[in-house]
């Protein structure tokens, strides 16, 4: 004898049929009112609901628009190019990852961008970079 030749000695107990009437009161059993209360009820899909009330394509979810202004680049500050840097080297997004102050993205050589923070004192040339306003003012003054 194996398990699928095993059969039980007594009947299954039949489920209650609610809504027929009897002995359940005025609703029999299944509440007042709503679509859960309707003969041949089918409930909503809630999931696609939620699906149709989000916006379509068009404005949402634009990476190239909303992407990061900075992701495909590399930050530096000016005291990271004081430390790094003597009196008149040059400065170049190749020279930087050659000093492994920066790496590469996605093995290619970033675009690199300089911000204000810090204080520089030496006399640098630098090519090849974004410069923000403040970078500007200060390396002008040299």
């Amino acid at each position: 004898m194996q398990l699928h030749q095993l059969n039980p000695t007594h009947k299954p107990r039949k489920g209650r049929r609610i809504g027929r009437g009897g002995k359940k009161g005025t609703y029999s059993g299944k509440g007042i009112k709503g679509q859960k209360s309707r003969a041949g009820r089918k409930m909503k899909p809630w999931i696609r609901e939620i699906i149709k009330r989000y916006p379509k394509l068009r404005g949402y979810r634009q990476k190239s628009k909303f992407k990061n202004q900075n992701g495909n680049s590399a930050i530096l500050n000016l005291d990271v190019l004081e430390k790094k840097f003597n009196e008149g080297d040059k400065v170049s997004p190749e020279i930087l990852v050659e000093k492994g102050i920066i790496g590469k993205i996605q093995g290619r050589v970033p675009k690199v961008k300089i911000l204000g923070k810090g204080k520089i004192t030496k006399k640098l040339i630098i090519e090849g970079c974004q410069l923000s306003q403040n970078v500007k003012k200060i390396i002008s003054t040299f």
